[in-house]
Formats: C-alpha cells, structure tokens, sequence
C-alpha cells in the first residue's frame, strides 16, 4: 500500500468512506456485510477509516468501532462533530458541545483516541476559533490526534489552523465537482501544509458508469433522490464525462472509477480519497485504481476534454448548500 500524509498524520494513500454501508445512500447494509467490508479493507492495506457522529446517525460510528476494534492500533479512525444529531439536526458546534459529544463518540469508536475530528459543517453561530480552541483542548488532553474541517473554506481553514493547526480538509472533489481548485481551498492546503480528503471522489457514484436515466433513489434513505445532479435528465446530459471515462479506462486497461479514483490521487501528493462501498467487488475495484498510472500526457489530455464538458446539475439540494461555507 503507498502511503500519504495528511499533516503530520500517514495513512493509506486510499481511504475508505463508511458512511454508505449505514446511511443516505439507500437502506442500510447488513451489518456482518459491512464488517467484513471494512475489516477486508484493513487487509488490503487501508488504515484511514472515516464516519461520522451523524451517520445514522451514531450507527456508523458503532459499526466501525465494532469492525476496527480488534485492529485498533493498526488504524486511523476520522470522525466528525457539528451536527445536533440529539435535536434538531441544524448545526451545533458550540464548544460545551463538542467537549461532550467527544466522549460519546469515543464510546461508539471503542477507543480512547479520535485520530482525526472533523467540524462536519462550519457553525455559522460559532467562531472558528471557538471551536479551534476547543479541540485544541482535546488534542491537549490526548483524546484526538488531529483537527479536520469539512466544506470549510478557505479563508475559515487559515482562522482555525492559526489556533489549533488544521490536519486534513473533507470536501467533495471529483472529475465532476472542481470547485476545490477554483475557491482557494486547494491552494490554502498546499500553502499550510494540509491534506486533502475528496469525499464523493466518484461522484456519489456517477463515475462509476452504473447509473442511468432510469436510476431510481429511495426517496426516504438516499439523499441523492432530491440533488439536482440526479434527475433523469442531467444523469443522461452528463454522460459526455462517462464516454470521456470509459475511453480513458479502455487504454489503460482499467475500469472508469479506477481512472476517476486515478485522476484524484495524480493531481496532488498531499490528496487521499475516501470512495465508499458495502460491495467486496466494488472495493477491489477501488483499491485497483492505486495500480493506474496516468501520465503527465493523459493528464493533459483529460483536462484538454474536460474543458470542452459541462456538468448540469448542483451536486446537492439547496438545504445542503446552504450549509457549505463560501465565506
């Protein structure tokens, strides 16, 4: 397994997101199914492992204590704060919070350390540099290693990481959702010396090639039901990336995700994606992708077409949106 850092954190150069073997991708998956999942990820070579308190939510956090118990040590386990997952749902990151909710997780995990703990969202309520304190006092008191932000931006990541120094940052990045590279945030992680960790790094599945028009989403258990990207008709106008995928993968003896996957990991050494999976066949689909080699040429050539496409649809609801920080 090639390795990559995130801050001063080593893991797997591909993580593995849990999140879709408990929730918002469809019904829950069987819970050995999803055991066996993680744990033959382990064997594989995987040792970065991510969830969240919201995920559930809490049953994801207690499926991956459970699966990763037993090879704790071996591991890195990242999870996230921020929602008020005992309320109302809206974002919560008050630092009573989070000095309380840690041990809930902790409790989940079956450990004593959160080697990475991500803000989920950013609290609109809360000074970042309330929060920043207040995991900084957590790394203090040795129950996290590492502070992470998700779909921060990046003039949040330079107010927390000036107080407690900021490990890894979780946004969605793929072929099909750049904006990483157009607001700053990419640039903020290579300047600050911090990761990077695509989440949706195939598109919520759309890079997979095995969606189509005819698509259906259970419109109780899988957020993407209600995200523009997914109507019937934008999964049909934008098949021009998967044609550009699929033409991509035929050359290099690949399949399409592993060059999606491929395309993440080449375009900075400091970015590890999380695909997610329940599906043993599907996970050595992904853990493949490390064995892709694309060229400064194909490279090129991919974002000469890349170019020349247009992707319709947003990549979630409003609600969610609202949600990102822009600020």
């Amino acid at each position: 397994m090639k390795m990559r850092k995130l801050g001063t954190m080593e893991v797997s150069a591909l993580g593995a997101g849990c999140m879709s073997i408990s929730a918002n991708y469809g019904p829950a998956a069987d819970r050995k199914q999803g055991i066996a999942v993680i744990r033959a990820a382990h064997d594989k070579g995987v040792t970065f492992f991510d969830t969240a308190e919201v995920y559930g939510p809490h049953v994801n956090e207690e499926l991956v204590g459970e699966a990763l118990g037993p090879i704790r040590d071996q591991v890195r386990i990242a999870t996230k704060f921020g929602f008020a997952t005992d309320g109302d749902m809206g974002r919560d990151s008050r630092p009573e919070r989070i000095r309380r909710v840690v041990e809930e997780s902790l409790k989940r995990l079956k450990t004593d350390r959160i080697d990475l703990y991500y803000q989920h969202r950013v609290d609109p309520g809360v000074p970042i540099e309330d929060v920043a304190g207040a995991v900084k006092d957590l790394v203090q008191a040795g129950k996290v290693l590492h502070f992470g932000l998700s779909e921060a931006s990046a003039r949040t990541i330079r107010r927390a990481h000036a107080v407690q120094p900021v490990s890894a940052v979780q946004t969605e990045y793929s072929l099909m959702e750049r904006s990483p590279e157009r607001n700053g945030v990419l640039q903020v992680c290579e300047e600050l010396g911090i990761g990077f960790v695509p989440w949706g790094p195939l598109g919520q599945g759309y890079l997979t090639g095995r969606l189509d028009a005819h698509a259906s989403f259970d419109q109780k258990a899988d957020m993407r039901a209600d995200f523009p990207r997914f109507s019937a008709a934008n999964l049909t106008a934008n098949r021009p990336i998967l044609d550009l995928l699929a033409k991509v993968a035929a050359n290099k003896a690949a399949t399409p995700a592993q060059i999606a996957l491929a395309w993440l990991i080449a375009q900075k050494p400091f970015i590890v994606p999380i695909p997610g999976t329940r599906n043993m066949d599907h996970l050595n689909e992904n853990l493949g992708a490390l064995a892709v080699t694309l060229t400064p040429e194909d490279l090129r050539e991919i974002a000469t077409a890349l170019s020349g496409i247009t992707v319709l649809g947003g990549r979630m609801n409003a609600a969610q949106m609202e949600q990102v920080d822009a600020s």
